[in-house]
């Protein structure tokens, strides 16, 4: 039987996962922070929230031997990002089903990689290669300029430049422009 603790610092959250567990999975202990489910657990998976007082769980997502499976509310594609890198095997939203959960424990503790569908889905979206105006555009707001100052560098109309930025956006997948200029680093555009 597959041996899992549960790290969430709000109680009800904590316990609703135990109850709900309880008899899927051995639960070895269940932890308001992070540091005291280092210490104390010896287990094959870590449910783990991101947003922990004392060491966030990112922090702690390294420091544990077993599979981590982060579930939290955090859905922004740098956390889950962050979370994959420091080493977690899956990340779920507090909305998964409990079925998902339990789907996601086996996944994560077989070593492979489990991301919720809702992240999956938006992550496997097409995206499009960006046009040499459009790496233009994206350079000068990783400047900082506004739409304003991007459309009198490039001698276009604020609406062109307006219309370039909403087109950057869908293409990366980006819901704001502080977002694309991260997304944009990460993939080696700029």
């Amino acid at each position: 039987m597959i041996r899992i603790a549960v790290v969430d610092d709000h109680p009800v959250v904590r316990e609703g996962l135990v109850a709900a567990l309880e008899g899927k999975f051995e639960i070895a202990g269940s932890f308001a922070g992070a540091e005291e489910a280092i210490v104390r657990s010896r287990v094959d998976v870590v449910l783990l929230d991101l947003d922990l007082p004392g060491m966030s769980g990112l922090e702690a997502i390294a420091r544990f031997d077993s599979a981590v499976l982060v579930l939290t509310a955090y859905d922004a594609e740098e956390d889950v990002e962050r979370a994959l890198r420091a080493g977690a095997k899956g990340y779920l939203l507090k909305g998964a089903s409990l079925a998902e959960i339990e789907q996601a424990i086996h996944a994560v503790a077989r070593g492979e990689r489990y991301l919720d569908r809702r992240i999956a889905t938006r992550r496997a979206a097409p995206r499009r290669r960006l046009s040499a105006r459009e790496r233009e555009v994206l350079r000068l707001v990783a400047a900082g300029r506004s739409n304003k100052e991007i459309a009198a560098a490039l001698r276009i109309t604020e609406r062109t430049a307006k219309f370039h930025l909403a087109s950057i956006l869908a293409k990366l997948g980006a819901e704001n422009r502080a977002q694309a200029v991260a997304l944009a680093g990460e993939r080696h555009l700029l």
